[in-house]
């Protein structure tokens, strides 16, 4: 294990790379987000030199005796342990094989999904939805058709893509579902405008693979592995809690 490096010393006593780094972790959400590299370490190590300073100066004026300060004492030892812990739960329950078993679980567990490939026209009137619907029938191409007419410029050749229901407004996603592939429907009003959708094909959404899921599967394995130790000693202990007495009762 490499020695840490000295960054500093306050009258000999030595501050190093890992007081820096620890500091930084506590300070996480109060150093300035537009601080990084040497400035941010400037500031992480000007905070602890200050916290050193005045850390000698409040035990040379005996604070540490107050019941206050052991009150906080006791407090932030108890957390440091249970984050230290946590920690290890962490490290411990994040292995390849747990990982697999909860991808192959969730993977199991999710019900298929149908996705629909389509492409649409969307123009403004009625008049011109049916216009461009005759136009389809009589055998126009559809994506030639889609560029030359349709008020969406950002679908190539009227070219959706693959989406799931859910993700079209209703009245569009309704109209999609009810085609097979290669149909064509009526027009169809939405929000937007008028539609006319081409069904190009259907499919069960293929579930993701480990790697697009892995942040999503490390939580939930270090969740659940902290979680079931803090329950497993929670039910292993005698806890009484002490009712608080009502508002406007006599103390």
């Amino acid at each position: 294990m490499a020695q840490a490096a000295v960054v500093a010393r306050i009258e000999g006593v030595e501050i190093t790379d890992d007081d820096v780094r620890l500091a930084e972790e506590d300070l996480s959400s109060s150093i300035p987000q537009g601080l990084t590299g040497e400035q941010k370490e400037s500031f992480v190590l000007d905070y602890l030199i200050d916290m050193r300073l005045a850390a000698r100066k409040a035990e040379a004026d005996r604070f540490a005796d107050s019941a206050e300060f052991k009150r906080k004492f006791a407090f932030l030892r108890d957390k440091a342990l249970m984050e230290t812990l946590l920690a290890k739960i962490a490290r411990d329950s994040l292995t390849e094989a747990e990982m697999q078993k909860v991808y192959e679980m969730a993977a199991k567990s999710q019900p298929p999904e149908v996705e629909m490939r389509a492409r649409h026209i969307l123009v403004e009137t009625e008049a011109q939805a049916r216009a461009v619907w005759r136009r389809v029938l009589t055998g126009e191409d559809f994506a030639k058709l889609a560029d030359e007419v349709s008020r969406d410029p950002g679908a190539k050749g009227g070219d959706l893509g693959w989406f799931v229901k859910e993700r079209m407004v209703p009245e569009f996603a309704e109209a999609a579902a009810k085609l097979q592939p290669g149909q064509t429907s009526e027009p169809v009003r939405s929000q937007f405008g008028w539609h006319v959708i081409r069904l190009e094909a259907r499919r069960e959404k293929p579930f993701p693979r480990l790697e697009e899921v892995r942040d999503q599967i490390e939580r939930y394995v270090v969740q659940k592995a902290q979680t079931d130790v803090i329950m497993s000693l929670r039910s292993g202990a005698r806890i009484e809690r002490d009712k608080p007495a009502a508002p406007g009762a006599p103390k």
